[in-house]
């Protein structure tokens, strides 16, 4: 009886895993128009996150589509940022742009491609990044954690450089128009929302 129980939890969990984790769809149509926000921060003073001295290099806010996710528990750079946002804008939140393209997470960066074209290379580039969150609190990265795939998100807060006191930095990109390695923006997570629903 007990062994019938634990199965029934088991394969439970994991249906509800499956559905929770699925990734949203949408019809086809740009759902963000506009590209990520930037200026120059009211406060640049440095604060201590976790033992590292984190400076804010720019005021940062954006709505976008969730492309992927990618969790992190292995590595220095997961102490500050657990969790990768593969996040697209403009013809990147286009889901007739995104059907034509394969789009996966590993080893810190977002990696694309595709049989044809659907946009430029450019236009791909320009409107779509790999991001570093760095959540601010416990519930903010509770947040961060319950988003998925498909998502269109709200967030602000910091572009920011982390120092160790042993000499290890981590530098946020601060344009959208990098590619490779340095190119990721780390960002200082301070608000977080999801269009439609909470988190």
């Amino acid at each position: 009886m007990l062994k019938r129980l634990l199965f029934v939890v088991v394969i439970t969990y994991g249906a509800y895993a499956t559905y929770t984790s699925r990734s949203i769809e949408h019809d086809p149509g740009v759902l963000v128009e506009n590209a990520p926000s930037q200026r120059d921060p009211d406060n640049s003073s440095p604060f201590t996150h976790k033992g590292y001295r984190v400076t804010p290099l720019a005021e940062f806010s954006l709505e976008a589509r969730i492309l992927g996710t990618k969790r992190y528990t292995l590595g220095r750079e997961s102490e500050l940022s657990p969790v990768d946002l593969a996040l697209g804008w403009g013809p990147m939140s286009d889901s007739a742009v995104l059907s034509q393209l394969s789009i996966r997470q590993s080893g810190r960066f977002y990696h694309w491609s595709t049989e044809r074209l659907p946009i430029p290379i450019q236009a791909i580039s320009r409107h779509s990044a790999n991001m570093h969150m760095v959540p601010a609190d416990k519930q903010t990265e509770a947040g961060l954690n319950n988003l998925r795939e498909g998502d269109i998100i709200r967030l602000a807060g910091y572009l920011i450089r982390a120092d160790a006191a042993d000499g290890w930095h981590w530098t946020s990109s601060l344009t959208r128009d990098d590619t490779g390695n340095g190119a990721c923006e780390l960002v200082w997570v301070r608000e977080i929302s999801r269009r439609g629903s909470t988190l």
